[in-house]
């Protein structure tokens, strides 16, 4: 059984993720997969630098991501093109590595989970739900924009009411560790029974 974990910019997402994860449940972040299909040496990396020129390399030959952002972000038909080149190649490495989880379950943890096809790879939809002031006051001291730039990127996301209204399970994210915790366990102890029963069902004998 595949969950899918998503939610708004600083809803909690990570901090979720890594408290499944030290419950032993493999975690596939679709982000950690975009980041290794464009490592140097890869195909995708030599066909950005041809298509956009050399300058969208750092000096160590990595892809210089805030370079690439800025352009695509001003140009739609350059956006077009960088995902029509890179969504088949994460969706298949994604696939690849949830095929390989060994974990009774595993989560595919992605923010752009609705907004793609990726929510077809998956068969429950957890939201890590956050309010919006908590959203923008995380974001603002884990990253080095400010309240407006981050107000312009949850602006790019689905709302949270559509989010919320598309999830089969939702963890209320909203400052308490210890009900994250919990939320957390409680989820673990559901999706270890469902994954039993996906399991038997999906079971067909020789």
């Amino acid at each position: 059984m595949i969950v899918g974990l998503t939610g708004g910019i600083g809803s909690g997402k990570s901090e979720v993720s890594a408290r499944f994860e030290r419950l032993g449940i493999k975690i596939v972040d679709a982000d950690v997969v975009a980041r290794e299909v464009v490592a140097p040496g890869s195909t995708c990396l030599d066909a950005i630098a041809k298509h956009f020129g050399l300058e969208m390399l750092n000096q160590d030959g990595s892809l210089n991501r805030p370079k690439l952002r800025k352009l695509i972000f001003e140009n739609l038909q350059e956006k077009i093109w960088l995902e029509d080149l890179l969504h088949p190649v994460i969706r298949n490495e994604t696939i690849n590595q949830l095929n390989q989880s060994k974990s009774a379950y595993a989560i595919l943890a992605s923010p752009l989970l609705l907004e793609t096809s990726q929510h077809e790879l998956v068969d429950r939809i957890l939201v890590v739900d956050a309010t919006e002031d908590l959203q923008i006051a995380r974001a603002v001291s884990r990253d080095t924009n400010n309240a407006e730039q981050i107000k312009k990127i949850m602006a790019t996301q689905m709302n949270r009411a559509t989010r919320c209204a598309r999830a089969d399970d939702i963890i209320y994210n909203h400052g308490d560790i210890y009900e994250l915790e919990q939320q957390v366990q409680q989820l673990h102890k559901s999706y270890l029974a469902l994954a039993q029963q996906y399991s038997q069902e999906n079971y067909t004998t020789p």
